[in-house]
């Protein structure tokens, strides 16, 4: 005999009860009611802005022959990259505010629990190659056309995906194995490792551990490279005697390096410690949907190509 409440199936058998979560409650800001819908409207404005945005820098990198260097692929990849990334968890998250549809399936969990997590670590690392590609044209510009050829350029920008794919998997299979047995409600707007971790019938402590583990290699590893390299800009430039060149040479990094720090500011709070705060939501809010919706801005405000192939096309610039 078996009984299903609130997403809880509950097996009887003759011996003893056994109880199975078959899906999640999504929390996300239901202790905000008054705001709901104030909510509702920010983020879908933030949705539309980055989905328009990156849209456009796809665009022109596209059709745009002047927009067609190493920088620029790598930069609509970091914007195809932010799209579907928001597709993930955005959409759900505007249904919990306006219909408080808060129940996602146990399988629908761990799918949005990988894709984001695959997605998440794919963009660190993509916005380590960035770093890199910046480093080579300022350091080594002579050979940067020859080294970064259209073979390594596909290359460097498929590995981000592939190493997110893997990395995303070890947790996310782990934290699959753990009993869950209630309650299954969620204090976040979409599944995350933590929150999903810690509230198991097992002790969480094995996965806990092998999600903070491999948020190293996820997130502080390409952190530390992107370090690196811009020290090896950095002190490049200061090399530089004329104050123009210097300007010159950090306008060509200086909106990759504002987009990685406002990304990992947030990223490294939470994942290299994945206690499950309440205040995770928020931090995360920050790097879902935020930061997306600023970085187009942030490439073509603080971009001399990119603001003159927008006023070259009619269409972008209207739309923009």
């Amino acid at each position: 005999m078996r009984q299903k409440y609130q997403g809880i199936l509950y097996y009887k058998t003759n011996e003893f009860n056994k109880t199975a979560v078959t899906e999640f409650i999504l929390l996300a800001f239901c202790n905000l009611q008054r705001l709901q819908i104030l909510l509702f409207i920010f983020i879908l404005l933030a949705f539309i802005s980055c989905v328009m945005g990156n849209s456009a820098i796809l665009l022109l990198v596209r059709y745009e022959r002047a927009l067609h260097t190493p920088m620029y692929f790598f930069i609509s990849n970091f914007a195809a990259l932010e799209i579907i990334f928001l597709l993930v968890t955005v959409p759900k998250l505007l249904a919990n505010l306006i219909v408080a549809s808060r129940e996602i399936s146990f399988t629908g969990c761990f799918a949005q629990l990988y894709a984001f997590n695959s997605l998440g670590v794919g963009e660190c690392y993509l916005l380590a190659v960035m770093a890199f590609d910046r480093d080579l044209a300022i350091n080594n510009p002579l050979h940067y056309y020859s080294i970064m050829n259209k073979a390594l350029c596909i290359e460097l920008a498929v590995a981000p995906w592939v190493i997110g794919c893997l990395l995303a998997a070890i947790p996310t299979i782990i934290t699959a194995q753990l009993e869950f047995c209630g309650p299954n409600e969620v204090n976040h707007f979409f599944c995350d490792l933590a929150q999903i971790q810690n509230i198991s019938c097992s002790n969480p402590l094995v996965s806990n551990l092998v999600t903070s583990s491999t948020a190293v290699f996820a997130s502080l590893l390409p952190f530390i490279a992107i370090l690196a390299f811009y020290i090896h800009i950095i002190t490049a430039i200061l090399k530089i005697k004329s104050t123009i060149g210097k300007q010159k040479a950090f306008s060509t990094c200086s909106s990759h390096l504002i987009v990685a720090s406002l990304f990992y500011c947030s990223v490294i709070v939470v994942y290299v410690r994945p206690k499950g705060s309440q205040h995770d939501k928020y931090l995360a809010l920050m790097y879902t949907v935020i930061i997306p919706a600023l970085n187009p801005f942030i490439y073509t405000l603080r971009n001399k190509d990119v603001k003159a192939a927008l006023r070259k096309s009619k269409l972008l610039g209207s739309l923009w």
